[in-house]
């Protein structure tokens, strides 16, 4: 080997040991590694199932409801729109709050069986009601929101359904990106550093803003399946569960803040009847 050569190698090798070292030093995010609460591998997949959701049940909820004429476009619809809002539950945490942007933040297992088991519900009261009660008798009607309003087949309880749906998930969304730290999905009982009292924007309205947009979401996906027992079960499920969670999440804000809170609890309601 020539001497040139050799300088050529000492090189080499000195260019690779510097990218050696400076690959050991580098910071490692044990968090975001598949066993990770931020595990990236964890966040793609479903966020690609979710994508994947929506599109194909957005596609044949369009189908169904303009080339085959079923009622049916109702499941797929649902289905769509659940996919929608726990890509957003992500979504909004990573972008306003990324600290606590975990696998978990998509809510899709945290939230226990009893949600799985009342989505289930509903898909199966949709499909059973569409071949039991086809629309032909009032009660049919009733149970598949099929009644003509003004001699068109428009449904005012299926325009309010979609009414309640958009405006819940939109004030929720924005509900949560404008707490942005301070948001958290869990209630919290130790005051963390850097927690305020968000007053601005929803907040200025509705003292719960998160919560009234999933409690009149969930209530609008009744309505559009065309769902009579499970809007009942609905309601009155979340209901219990918001009265209960508020009640002690409020209990904690008060010894955050005191009479702030107290006096921002008597500016505010909470936009759910009854709580």
């Amino acid at each position: 080997m020539t001497p040139k050569e050799q300088t050529r190698a000492r090189a080499h090798i000195r260019d690779d040991t510097e990218s050696s070292d400076s690959d050991a030093g580098a910071p490692t995010f044990t968090a975001t590694y598949p066993s990770g609460k931020m595990s990236l591998a964890g966040i793609s997949l479903r966020a690609m199932v979710l994508g994947t959701s929506l599109g194909l049940t957005s596609s044949m909820a369009l189908a169904l409801s303009t080339v085959y004429y079923t009622t049916l476009w109702r499941v797929p619809f649902f289905i769509a729109a659940l996919s929608l809002f726990h890509f957003l539950e992500f979504w909004v945490t990573a972008q306003y709050n990324t600290r606590y942007a975990t696998v978990s933040a998509f809510l899709l297992s945290s939230n226990g069986w009893a949600y799985n088991v009342a989505h289930g519900s509903a898909v199966v009261e949709c499909v059973v009601s569409h071949y039991l009660f086809p629309g032909q008798t009032s009660f049919g009607r009733l149970v598949t929101i099929a009644e003509p309003v003004f001699e068109s087949e428009v449904s005012l309880l299926l325009v309010g359904g979609f009414v309640l749906l958009v405006v819940g998930q939109v004030v929720r969304t924005i509900a949560m990106a404008t707490a942005a730290s301070n948001f958290n999905h869990h209630v919290q009982s130790q005051h963390q550093e850097g927690h305020v009292l968000v007053k601005n924007g929803l907040y200025g309205y509705l003292r719960h803003p998160s919560y009234f947009g999933f409690f009149w979401w969930g209530l609008g996906t009744q309505l559009v399946l065309g769902n009579v027992v499970c809007f009942v079960a609905y309601a009155l499920v979340l209901w219990r569960f918001f009265s209960s969670r508020i009640k002690r999440e409020e209990a904690y804000l008060i010894s955050f803040f005191g009479d702030e809170y107290v006096q921002y609890r008597k500016d505010t309601p909470v936009g759910i009847p009854g709580i």
